[in-house]
């Protein structure tokens, strides 16, 4: 018999063309007294920054701007965050990006309430506080970290991502808001998409998934299918854009709550070594692990292919589970994903020790296929 389930979602999402403006009423209504805004500088160059300014201002909010998150974020970036956040006695963040901002903000919210170092954090459910009020302002569609209760930070001295799960890290608003994603560039629309694609993939194969997960993990996976290339090829498309913030946002409520895998164990090794954009990683492992993962999980790949647009009548199991792994391959070419890791230069000689802290990586467990250190090298070679 299925167990009980425990479902985390934010109290409150906002999605859709203008969900930002949805905000306002919500902001103008808190009791926050000094906000910790924190984005990436690119972000606040390109003006996209200046328009949650304007919103904030509206509703009449002080606010101080943390512009310094990297694209992997750091331990430093966090600590230099909460800094900020109590040297000006900040009561709530709001956080404008994708993940990178997401799950700094995160961060420094499970810090402002708990203390401590994050590094004590990386684990499952470590913290004993819910965290400073949070409010995640998504500009990609992908990560999904607005609305999860997972978050990832570099420790740049042992050169790992630690990742951590944690219910009290759940945003208290989350907005999705794809008016906010028509300028963002091709290269990053394919990235954060195909990490959608691997979260959706990962959490219907995952040995956690049940069938509200499933549910939602097949229907993120016939969206991305759907409106993926159309976002990439014309990044004005607003409907495709709606449709790809749509997608993200339910294949985060599925691995949120069901779990992940390997792509996602690997992937965090190479962001860690090469600091390379997590989407990208995901894209290029996603084939290659579920190649490997494919003979244990049943029809789930025939499903998957289904869902790409594959008619997989009269095909064996073989056949649909290799049309499943072609159509991804077909989909990640499609989007001017590159083709292995050697282009994204990942170097051979340091895939045992990756393997090693792939291993060690909180994801593995999720994983429906047990894997050991020769396998996963291996795996690194293939998309090598």
């Amino acid at each position: 018999m299925e167990t009980a389930k425990r479902i985390y979602l934010p109290p409150l999402s906002l999605v859709g063309p203008n969900a930002l403006q949805e905000l306002k009423e919500d902001l103008k209504n808190s009791s926050y007294k000094q906000v910790l805004f924190v984005t990436d500088s690119i972000l606040v160059q390109i003006g996209l920054a200046a328009k949650v300014e304007d919103i904030l201002k509206e509703a009449g909010l002080k606010y101080l701007i943390f512009d310094q998150v990297k694209q992997n974020p750091t331990v430093k970036n966090v600590n230099d965050g909460l800094k900020v956040y109590q040297d000006n006695n900040c009561d709530a963040i709001i956080t404008l990006g994708g993940g990178s901002p997401q799950d700094c903000g995160k961060a420094i919210a499970i810090l402002a309430t708990n203390g401590g170092n994050i590094e004590a954090y990386e684990g499952i459910h470590k913290s004993a506080k819910k965290s400073a009020p949070l409010i995640a302002i998504n500009t990609t569609a992908g990560t999904a970290s607005e609305i999860t209760i997972n978050y990832v930070i570099t420790d740049e001295q042992r050169k790992v991502k630690m990742v951590m799960v944690d219910k009290n890290c759940l945003v208290d608003i989350a907005v999705n808001d794809p008016v906010l994603m028509v300028n963002m560039p091709k290269g990053l629309t394919a990235a954060t998409g195909m990490d959608a694609l691997t979260h959706a993939v990962e959490a219907y194969v995952t040995a956690g998934a049940y069938d509200w997960s499933d549910t939602l993990a097949l229907k993120a996976i016939k969206l991305i299918g759907e409106s993926l290339r159309d976002a990439v090829n014309d990044g004005q498309n607003l409907d495709a854009r709606n449709k790809m913030a749509w997608a993200q946002f339910i294949a985060g409520q599925a691995f949120s709550n069901c779990g992940l895998g390997y792509v996602h164990s690997m992937a965090h090794q190479l962001g860690a070594v090469y600091d390379l954009p997590h989407g990208v990683c995901n894209a290029v492992l996603l084939p290659y692990v579920e190649e490997f993962n494919a003979p244990v999980c049943g029809d789930k790949f025939r499903d998957i292919a289904e869902a790409l647009g594959v008619d997989t009548t009269g095909m064996t199991l073989e056949e649909a589970n290799k049309a499943a792994i072609e159509a991804i391959k077909k989909l990640s070419t499609d989007v001017g994903i590159p083709s292995g890791l050697k282009e994204l230069g990942a170097k051979p000689e340091d895939f045992e020790t990756m393997a090693n802290k792939a291993l060690a990586d909180v994801c593995t467990g999720g994983n429906p296929r047990p894997v050991n250190l020769e396998e996963t090298v291996k795996i690194y070679e293939a998309a090598y």
